[in-house]
């Protein structure tokens, strides 16, 4: 089935079952400062609190640096899957990004769809990206 983006809708009662935690990393030895590039790692797991499987189809993030320049990445899946979560499990994976700041935040959503083909969107809150000391 093809979905729209119109078919997605954060006040869907499947989001309350979709939990998601971000870790940020600075990666020192992948940043050149003198160059205004700063990169950033940063873990995300998704867990399923419902009792039926639910498949991330895209996402959509927002990413802005310290400058508040922002950059909006917009794509299927997440590193090349889109996987299905099963009931009460947890699907975990770890991407980057690259600032010309040494701080910035990102936040966005990933679009979802139930076994039964209920489209919804899960809502990733924001959270910052700063190399260590970088705010006080």
């Amino acid at each position: 089935m093809k979905y729209k983006s119109t078919d997605f809708d954060f006040d869907s009662e499947q989001q309350k079952n979709i939990q998601i935690n971000v870790e940020s990393k600075f990666e020192d030895s992948q940043s050149d400062p003198s160059a205004k590039r700063f990169v950033f790692s940063y873990l995300v797991t998704i867990t399923n609190t419902a009792d039926y499987n639910v498949q991330l189809l895209s996402r959509r993030w927002v990413v802005t640096d310290g400058n508040q320049k922002q950059q909006e990445i917009q794509g299927e899946g997440v590193i090349g899957e889109q996987p299905i979560i099963a009931p009460n499990t947890s699907y975990q994976y770890s991407s980057g990004t690259v600032l010309e700041t040494n701080v910035g935040s990102m936040f966005g959503h990933y679009n979802m769809v139930t076994a039964d083909g209920e489209a919804f969107k899960a809502e990733i809150g924001a959270f910052t990206l700063a190399k260590p000391n970088a705010l006080h």
